[in-house]
């Protein structure tokens, strides 16, 4: 299953408004997270669990996955989950994980709902959010933490806030960065941009920050308004010219090797094993988007 997720764009959509649920499927997101979370008061939170059903039915009606971020505090990850661990639902985003232990916590919880669902156990799929400082220091052992685990990201705005600092593309390198490590270490993808998600207004400066993000291993993004979507989906997929290219590396690097040749020149630089490998990577990603867009 992991081998073959496209997340390019997650668009969060408040789980308690249904004009956003009803809107969603038309965005042209590859995943749809509806957030019973940040976006949803306290008081508005039972109404959203009690239309999340409904809710994750309308919102899929176009192909995309669905997701639900649940809530951090242990009783009501216990109601979320109970809501939203369903045919319809894909995968979790888990916020504020701080151990493998909690993790694993979670998981107990998730498996008794699929059962009582009669879901096979393990079809739910998780994303750990690491957001506190303590989580930092234990993010490899969050991405390894569970087979379930596919993506992983942080929680910039969050973290931020727990470290002290103000959330920018300065302030974020370094977490952002371990982040990649952590998630290729463990075979999962790596989520989300260089900066913050929340400065959503300024479409060039946010087109920058996914354009680096991709270019440091990025896979895909969530954001919190539909104007990104396309951006996203634009930056986190190969071009055309980059497509041409690998196609291109991987034509002359098979005929070398049919020739007996380890390495090559094309257009004044070399191509080798790494090279050649690269290209067919974003060649099969290339074909998985194209698979999943028509």
């Amino acid at each position: 299953m992991k081998d073959n997720l496209i997340w390019r764009s997650m668009l969060y959509v408040p789980a308690n408004k249904p004009a956003f649920v009803a809107k969603a499927h038309s965005r042209g997101a590859d995943a749809l997270i509806l957030d019973l979370e940040d976006s949803v008061p306290m008081g508005e939170r039972a109404a959203a669990r009690a239309g999340l059903a409904a809710a994750a039915s309308e919102a899929g009606q176009a192909g995309a996955d669905i997701l639900v971020r649940i809530n951090r505090p242990l009783d009501e990850a216990v109601r979320d989950i109970e809501a939203a661990v369903m045919p319809d639902v894909i995968g979790l985003y888990l916020p504020k994980i701080e151990s493998a232990e909690h993790l694993r916590l979670l998981e107990e919880l998730i498996v008794k709902r699929e059962l009582a669902q009669g879901m096979a156990p393990g079809t739910t799929l998780l994303v750990p959010m690491i957001e506190t400082a303590g989580a930092y220091f234990r993010m490899d052992e969050i991405a390894r933490s569970s087979t379930r685990n596919v993506a992983i990201t942080l929680g910039g705005e969050d973290f931020a806030l727990d470290t002290g600092m103000v959330p920018d593309e300065e302030t974020l390198f370094l977490g952002s960065q371990k982040l990649v490590y952590a998630a290729r270490a463990a075979g999962i993808i790596p989520l989300g941009t260089i900066g913050t998600v929340a400065d959503y207004q300024d479409l060039d400066a946010y087109r920058a920050s996914a354009k680096k993000s991709q270019k440091f291993g990025f896979e895909g993004s969530a954001c919190i308004h539909p104007s990104v979507v396309p951006l996203l989906n634009e930056e986190f997929s190969p071009s055309a010219a980059e497509v041409a290219r690998a196609e291109r590396i991987v034509s002359v690097y098979q005929q070398a090797q049919a020739d007996g040749t380890g390495a090559i020149a094309l257009d004044g630089k070399m191509v080798d094993v790494p090279v050649a490998l690269r290209a067919e990577k974003l060649l099969a990603r290339h074909r998985r988007i194209t698979q999943k867009t028509g």
